[in-house]
């Protein structure tokens, strides 16, 4: 029983012969190889090292617990007769497999690529992941105060107040009402700026002439608020349906992207010259130019590379195409950088 729990969600994950599984592995164990060959090397210590792999996972498998899509998969299984640890433990095994095979595994091939770790400190990585997800699994359920099979089941949100028509669309209207009805959208908007204060920190031993620019590379990587069609098809149908809705849509869209990095940019600005000075307009014009450069590539591959074929939801957050914008600013940065 336990074995066919595990494998109707694991193949939901992972297809159903292990086939995206095994493409991520490689995929990363392709990354990891081409990052250490290239030479390039950073200097990260152990402490940054256990955290960002113990906190990157909590996120993952949180985010994953609270997916929406996964409704139809538990009502499923609900359906036919199971035993309540049986099921919880292997659904929980199957999102803890998902979350450190697909996810953790490829920060883990970058971080492991660009700096030098002894085989303790490796394990210590992985360790720190399991423990977070074992964590996040015995937290989430007591949310709803209690712990079974149920717990996990995202039930549908009710609508408390009747949502006032208006006559004319509004696509800033619509953005609002999204980001207010997908609370998790506004939390990693709001954690951008939380990084925002503390690049300064990371990056603060490096010449704020090329180091700035990498600032803002990193800051447009602010995955949520760039797939609002692909997380939408029913959307993203309608929008490409009506005649002339491109622009209609993607400008205020681009807009909005805008003053979400822009705001990053800007707390980035203030961390750096409350913390090291040297900040001048200059600065504030290089910010504004890539945080509308980082805008308006997100804009178009949503436009004309909308992510499909995703199961849950985490699958988009954590698309190899959210990597595309904040490379290209990389190579750009670099670029100015060197002006």
């Amino acid at each position: 029983m336990m074995k066919m729990s595990f494998d109707v969600t694991a193949k939901k994950l992972f297809g159903v012969h292990y086939e995206r599984l095994i493409r991520t592995l490689f995929l990363d164990l392709v990354i990891f190889w081409g990052l250490h060959i290239a030479g390039f090397q950073v200097e990260i210590a152990p402490s940054i090292l256990y955290l960002m792999s113990g906190a990157f996972s909590a996120g993952v498998m949180w985010q994953a617990l609270s997916a929406g899509d996964s409704r139809a998969n538990l009502e499923n299984m609900f359906m036919l007769p199971f035993e309540g640890r049986t099921l919880v433990f292997s659904y929980m095994a199957a999102l803890g497999a998902y979350t450190l095979l697909t996810q953790t595994a490829g920060l883990l091939a970058v971080v492991w690529a660009v700096s030098e770790w002894s085989w303790a400190e490796i394990l210590g990585s992985i360790l720190c992941a399991l423990a977070a997800i074992v964590i996040v699994s015995c937290l989430y359920p007591l949310r709803l105060g209690r712990v079974d099979a149920y717990a996990f089941y995202v039930r549908p949100a009710s609508r408390g107040r009747t949502v006032k028509v208006h006559r004319r669309y509004s696509v800033r209207r619509y953005l609002f009402r999204y980001l207010m009805a997908h609370k998790n959208y506004l939390v990693n908007t709001a954690a951008m700026w939380g990084v925002a204060c503390v690049l300064p920190v990371l990056l603060g031993q490096m010449e704020a002439r090329f180091v700035l620019p990498i600032g803002f590379a990193i800051l447009s990587l602010n995955t949520p608020i760039c797939i609002l069609l692909s997380c939408d098809p029913a959307l993203e149908r309608a929008v490409r349906f009506l005649p002339g809705q491109g622009k209609a849509f993607c400008v205020p869209y681009c807009l909005f992207i805008f003053g979400c990095n822009l705001v990053a940019d800007t707390v980035f600005l203030c961390s750096w010259q409350i913390q090291l000075g040297g900040i001048g307009p200059l600065h504030a014009l290089t910010a504004a130019v890539f945080a509308l450069l980082s805008a308006s590539g997100s804009v178009l591959l949503e436009w004309y590379c909308p992510i499909r074929g995703w199961k849950i939801e985490s699958d988009l957050w954590h698309h190899p195409r959210k990597y595309v914008v904040p490379a290209v600013m990389l190579l750009l940065a670099g670029l100015v950088g060197m002006i």
